[in-house]
């Protein structure tokens, strides 16, 4: 009886994650779907549920090893915009891998309260990421957006997160618009934080004050705000802008083009410099 209950708990697992996969390519794009791979992967542990985790998985040519960035969602859930990220850095000689932390839980969203798995879920990445053979498991940097850019500042914070996971740790961390609130400034890996002056939903002056803290013995900390941007800026799919769960969400094309170039001069610094092909067009 008990291997047939265990039997059926791994069945009814697996049929799970074949819905969340199906979901995920309802949003992902033909271009998409032909760049990557959707995948499923251990969580950290066989205690934690789920027991697996699906993602999007988008790799170079070649057989590497090449640097690795994990990708965090918003509060929202998983869209093709995290997967098209997924291709674009990709394109630029990295592996790259969006998680969906939502979907495998059933949650349909995020956006009340806080969600500290997905911090987790992106150290179950870089286990797995660091087992692959065309991934140089020193070089893996976490790159979150809104909910996901506050995971990402939470796997680099030493007191937080991070503390849980001494044996691996991110190379480099990049939260677009995290909320900042009550952060220290102090991060074991390099972090850069981008957020909108005109955001409220994720307040710029709250990063100002997390980064004006002190943080001596800590990694570097850089924050850029860009004048009156809003939440969500770098998002082409916001024009024209709109209200979501109360705050405003619009698409500044000069400060999301500042911004990627930010995100790739910091991945090069910090993970080296990768050879690359020509990048498509943003």
């Amino acid at each position: 009886m008990f291997r047939l209950l265990v039997k059926s708990a791994t069945l009814l697992l697996r049929a799970q994650l074949v819905l969340v996969c199906a979901a995920l390519l309802l949003w992902l794009d033909v271009r998409t779907a032909q760049a990557g791979a959707l995948i499923d992967f251990p969580n950290v542990n066989e205690n934690t549920q789920p027991s697996r985790l699906p993602g999007y998985l988008a790799k170079p040519d070649g057989s590497g090893p090449f640097p690795a960035v994990v990708i965090l969602h918003g509060c929202a859930g998983f869209f093709s915009s995290y997967a098209s990220v997924a291709d674009d850095l990709r394109w630029e000689g990295y592996v790259a891998l969006a998680i969906d932390s939502l979907g495998p839980r059933g949650i349909a969203d995020a956006c009340v309260g806080r969600f500290s798995a997905q911090a987790i879920d992106a150290f179950a990445a870089l286990a797995y990421l660091s087992k692959q053979n065309f991934v140089d498991p020193s070089r893996i940097a976490v790159l979150g957006y809104s909910m996901g850019g506050g995971a990402a500042l939470m796997d680099v914070e030493p007191d937080f997160i991070g503390k849980l996971f001494l044996s691996s740790s991110f190379a480099a961390a990049i939260a677009y618009y995290p909320w900042c609130k009550d952060r220290s400034a102090i991060v074991t890996s390099p972090t850069m934080i981008l957020v909108g002056a005109a955001d409220d939903w994720s307040p710029a002056e709250y990063c100002r004050e997390m980064v004006a803290r002190p943080r001596d013995g800590g990694a570097a900390l850089d924050l850029t705000i860009y004048l009156g941007a809003h939440h969500a800026f770098d998002n082409p799919k916001l024009t024209p802008g709109m209200h979501r769960f109360g705050h405003w969400l619009e698409y500044d094309e000069p400060a999301a083009t500042d911004a990627w170039a930010k995100v790739l001069a910091f991945l090069a610094a910090n993970l080296s410099r990768p050879i690359t092909d020509k990048p498509p067009a943003r």
